[in-house]
């Protein structure tokens, strides 16, 4: 490149910053804030949100890929040879909001569950194929988000939560009144590396997406804590989960602002542990565990890092 091509590219340059500075400075001016910057859109890392698309920073399979998961599909998807059945896994929400501006009034709830099938291939073959149920999100071992709707729709994962809230399934095993039971032993094995998430022998076929992955715990050993009042034992999530919620999380937030990064909380600042009054749970706008919304529930139990999660969410959202 010549001299003279080179001075040319860099007065453009210097030209077209200027133009952007002076616009945003317009704007600035007339409306008294920057406009938001928009995340540049990497395919395969989105959600949907009312046929639009939003970044998240971390893989996400939708129902519209090849190896996704549709709950809008009328019938079994493991067994694709059965006759529809005609029913709807999902409903409309309350008031039929369309668009993200409908949406951004009227969502204000992100409810986590875990989905005691050790990952999403069972817990889609559980809501779709068997309970006829749906979730928006399913969190798998490995750190693989999967969309099964667009969020606009009311899928059927918290009863009275339902017309408001946007669920996930996490990949998990479950909890148990007892530590290291026989239903327990039957999910976690240890081996020189430590305790790790193994599947029964009803399961042969998960399709976790990573090639030979194994999902060891964050911590070492289980944790017991209480929910609703019982206590709880349970082995941790995956740091692959940890990984890729907050950033889900950070998303949803940031298309629908009314789900603030932030949960329950007594007076003292710590995590209310049990279900939500009516009232409470009509005010509050955040993120919700299924036992805040049901007395006969306790995931995502006692070992999910409450205060980890919302941290690193306010983290990816600035």
């Amino acid at each position: 490149m010549t001299s003279h091509s080179q001075a040319r590219r860099v007065r453009w340059r210097i030209g077209a910053s200027l133009v952007v500075m002076t616009l945003l400075l317009f704007i600035r001016c007339a409306t008294g804030s920057l406009p938001p910057i928009v995340d540049p859109l990497i395919e395969g890392e989105y959600i949907i949100v009312a046929d639009q698309k939003i970044p998240t920073g971390t893989r996400v399979v939708t129902w519209q890929e090849p190896g996704g998961y549709s709950a809008y599909l009328e019938g079994k998807h493991f067994d694709p040879n059965t006759p529809p059945d005609g029913k709807r896994r999902y409903s409309s929400r309350r008031g039929n909001p369309q668009t993200l501006e409908d949406l951004q009034q009227t969502v204000s709830k992100f409810v986590v569950h875990y989905d005691m099938c050790g990952c999403s291939r069972q817990c889609f073959k559980v809501l779709q194929d068997v309970r006829k149920l749906s979730v928006h999100f399913m969190l798998d071992v490995d750190g693989t988000i999967y969309q099964t709707l667009d969020v606009r729709e009311k899928a059927w994962h918290a009863t009275i939560a339902n017309d408001t809230a946007i669920g996930i399934e996490i990949a998990h095993a479950g909890a148990w009144l007892r530590p290291l039971n026989a239903d327990m032993r039957r999910w976690y094995a240890k081996d020189d590396q430590g305790w790790y998430q193994k599947f029964p022998k009803w399961m042969p076929v998960t399709d976790v997406r990573t090639p030979n992955f194994v999902a060891r715990p964050d911590r070492p050993e289980f944790v017991s804590g209480k929910v609703q009042g019982k206590t709880y034992h349970q082995f941790d999530f995956t740091p692959e989960q940890y990984r890729a919620l907050p950033k889900l999380m950070a998303a949803l937030n940031k298309a629908l602002p009314r789900i603030r990064l932030d949960a329950p909380r007594h007076s003292s600042g710590t995590i209310v542990d049990r279900a939500l009054s009516e009232s409470a749970f009509r005010d509050f706008e955040g993120v919700l565990g299924h036992f805040h919304v049901q007395t006969n529930k306790q995931d995502p139990g006692p070992a999910f890092q409450w205060e980890r999660m919302l941290r690193d969410a306010r983290q990816n959202n600035r």
